[in-house]
C-alpha cells in the first residue's frame, strides 16, 4: 500500500474513534492477512501483501476490510454510512510494457453507503466519488451465510458501476501517450461489473479464526478493450489469521 493511503486511512480512523463515547468498545475481529490481487495490465504481474486485517464496529465507527467509515442515522435494518474505500486499482509506468505511459494513482473513493442486515442476508450499497479522477464508483453486493459443521460460509453476489472518468483514469490512453507508447489511443465509456466472492470463517478456538476469502470480477468491454488490459476477469483474495473481539 502506498504511504499516502496508509497516512490517509490512519488519520481518518483516528478521527473516527476520537468522535466515537468513551464507554464504546471495540467488536469484530483483527488481525493479519496476506493479500492477494490479479493485475489486468500488461507487463505487471500479481501483487501481494501482507497487511492488517480489520473487521470490526466500535460504536458508531466500523471498518470491513478494504472499507472504512461511521454510521449516521438509522435507515431500514441499518444506518447511513459516510465511508472511503482502501483501492489498489492504481499501478505504476515502469513496466517495459508501460513505457510511455504515466502512472495511475489508486482512486481513493469517499462517499456515502449503507449495509442492512435482513433474515434473508445482508445487502450492501455504497455510492463513491473519486478525487483523484473526478469519476464515480457505485456497487451492490448481497451476502448470505449458512453453517457448514464449525465453518462459516459467505457467498457474495454483487455488480460494480464505474463512470467513464473512473474508468478513463485507470485505463484510458491519451493521443501523447499513443504517440509516447507505439499503443493505440482510447477514450473509456462507463463500466459495469459482475462480481462473485465467496468468504470462508474456520473457527480455531472460541477467539482466533482462519478467515479466507475468493473473488472475481468479470471485466466488460469498458475496459477490456484497452490496449493496456490484457485480462478478461480478475481474481483477488486473502488469507487471514484473526482474533475475535465481542
Amino acid at each position: 500500500m502506498p504511504v499516502m493511503n496508509i497516512q490517509w486511512v490512519l488519520a481518518l480512523l483516528g478521527c473516527m474513534a476520537l468522535s466515537a463515547p468513551a464507554q464504546e468498545r471495540v467488536i469484530g475481529d483483527f488481525g493479519g492477512a496476506f493479500y492477494s490481487t490479479q493485475k489486468i495490465v500488461h507487463s505487471t504481474g500479481s501483487t501481494s501483501l501482507t497487511l492488517p486485517y480489520a473487521y470490526f464496529d466500535y460504536g458508531r465507527v466500523y471498518t470491513r476490510v478494504d472499507t472504512v467509515g461511521v454510521k449516521t442515522m438509522r435507515v431500514g435494518s441499518g444506518h447511513l454510512e459516510l465511508a472511503a474505500r482502501i483501492s489498489f486499482e492504481g499501478f505504476s509506468s515502469d513496466a517495459p510494457g508501460l513505457h510511455g505511459i504515466a502512472a495511475r494513482t489508486n482512486p481513493m473513493p469517499l462517499g456515502v453507503g449503507t449495509y442492512q442486515e435482513t433474515p434473508w442476508g445482508a445487502l450492501f450499497a455504497y455510492s463513491f466519488y473519486d478525487p483523484s479522477s473526478g469519476g464515480s464508483l457505485h456497487e451492490l453486493t448481497y451476502a448470505a451465510e449458512f453453517q457448514v459443521g464449525a465453518l462459516s460460509v459467505y457467498p457474495q453476489l454483487g455488480v460494480e458501476h464505474r463512470t467513464q472518468k473512473y474508468v478513463q483514469h485507470l485505463y484510458g490512453v491519451s493521443t501523447q501517450e499513443a504517440l509516447a507508447s507505439g499503443l493505440g489511443a482510447y477514450s473509456a465509456t462507463a463500466s459495469d461489473t459482475p462480481v462473485l466472492a465467496m468468504a470462508l470463517e474456520w473457527p480455531l478456538d472460541e477467539a482466533w479464526h482462519i478467515n479466507v476469502q475468493w473473488r472475481r470480477r468479470w471485466l466488460d468491454r469498458a475496459i477490456t478493450q484497452s490496449p493496456l488490459v490484457f485480462a478478461q476477469r480478475q481474481d483477488s483474495g486473502f488469507l487471514a489469521l484473526t482474533r475475535s473481539f465481542k
